[in-house]
């Protein structure tokens, strides 16, 4: 008997060894898939950006999915084009909350459309992380389910004043507006800040004109104020920055990280180049810890990283590690929705750009803030612009209702 035993066993062992990996793979893929949901303009002329978000958030899944993967389940993206508009972002945000597989959304870009989208999630307490929205409305309704990775309007808009103030010396400004939750909103901060510091605002305007600026123009070449501050998107505000040039209007360009894109220059040419601009991102070689990403992103997608890919990258990895947390929390089941939105809070993340630890309203505790100056007209120099300040803000605290 022993004899015939060792005489199969060898056999045996063969045939477990070609069982085992089969049945582990069957366990790794029988609980089921994961899915984590862009929201972002991928059409239209905010796509460059858009799509930024998209790459940097599948680049963070590849890299990133292993530990979830061992714990049983399949990770997979699923991208939405938000086209920029409030109206498509929720009723996108309505199919998203009809996939129960999906437990987190990275995005969006426009503040206009989180807002409304996220009232969506906050139905289902779908876990929100942005990188790239910046009103204040986003965090200071206090929703548990909404965080970002990214600074805040009321103190971009300060930081742009300040700097005009006190580097520009301008005296006088005219601000325009995109009429938006987002342009609007950091021209108005923009506008009562440089006000207290006693830059004469000659005119605050708001439009959604796209291509003719006649009529915005001559009137602010009539008044020749020191500065015009554009808050908007730059696939608005280059069109108006070169048609202004054109029309022998000398004033100095600022606006805020709307303008934050390769496609400024694309569009605005010579016009935009000297410029300056606040953001919350930056180009992503402004952080020492992208080098390897940007190298990785360009490897794979054959283009550069835009602004606010980074800030996708890190809001996707934090989502991950929070899904991993939950789903350990909760006994290796699939956990719910709520369940990752709590893990998120709890998330402290050292990515590529710096540590984020939200406060108790979903803010980071604190967010860097850039002032930079346009290099260069060729689009592939964005990267070089010259990094005028940086500065590390903590965010304001959550205002308590009367």
């Amino acid at each position: 008997m022993r004899t015939v035993r060792f005489r199969y066993l060898p056999v045996a062992l063969a045939a477990l060894a070609l069982v085992l990996p089969v049945t582990s793979l069957t366990d790794a893929q029988s609980k089921g898939t994961i899915k984590i949901a862009t929201q972002s303009p991928l059409s239209g002329g905010q796509a460059a950006l858009g799509e930024g978000i998209k790459l940097a958030t599948q680049l963070a899944i590849e890299k990133l999915k292993g530990p979830i993967e061992k714990l049983g389940f399949k990770v997979e993206l699923v991208p939405f084009d938000d086209q920029a508009k409030p109206d498509v972002g929720v009723a996108n945000a309505a199919n998203i909350l009809a996939d129960k597989d999906i437990l987190l959304v990275v995005g969006h870009l426009n503040s206009g459309v989180a807002i409304p989208s996220s009232e969506k999630y906050k139905e289902a307490q779908l876990a929100m992380i942005s990188p790239a929205n910046t009103n204040p409305t986003i965090t200071d309704r206090n929703y548990l389910n909404v965080s970002r990775v990214c600074g805040r309007d009321d103190v971009q808009g300060v930081v742009g004043a300040e700097f005009a103030k006190t580097t520009l010396k301008a005296k006088s400004a005219y601000v325009i507006h995109d009429k938006t939750a987002y342009g609007q909103g950091v021209a108005e901060f923009f506008k009562a800040d440089a006000e207290k510091k006693g830059i004469k605002v000659l005119g605050f305007e708001g439009t959604e004109e796209k291509s003719n600026f006649d009529p915005i123009i001559t009137p602010i070449k009539a008044k020749n104020p020191d500065l015009i501050y554009f808050g908007g998107i730059y696939d608005q505000a280059a069109p108006f920055f070169k048609q202004a040039r054109e029309k022998g209007i000398k004033s100095q360009f600022m606006g805020p990280d709307g303008m934050d894109s390769t496609d400024l220059v694309k569009i605005g040419g010579k016009s935009v180049v000297g410029m300056h601009y606040s953001t919350v991102a930056g180009p992503v070689e402004k952080y020492l810890a992208a080098k390897a990403f940007k190298t990785e992103y360009k490897d794979k997608f054959k283009k550069d990283p835009e602004p606010f890919a980074a800030q996708a990258y890190d809001s996707a990895a934090i989502g991950l590690k929070a899904i991993e947390a939950a789903i350990k929390a909760s006994g290796g089941k699939v956990p719910s929705r709520e369940q990752v939105a709590v893990a998120v809070r709890k998330t402290k993340h050292t990515g590529l750009t710096g540590t984020v630890e939200f406060d108790e309203k979903g803010d980071p505790k604190k967010a860097l803030y850039f002032v930079l100056q346009v290099a260069s007209d060729d689009p592939t120099k964005w990267g070089d612009n010259k990094e005028v300040k940086r500065l590390s803000i903590a965010a304001p605290p959550l205002k308590k209702k009367p």
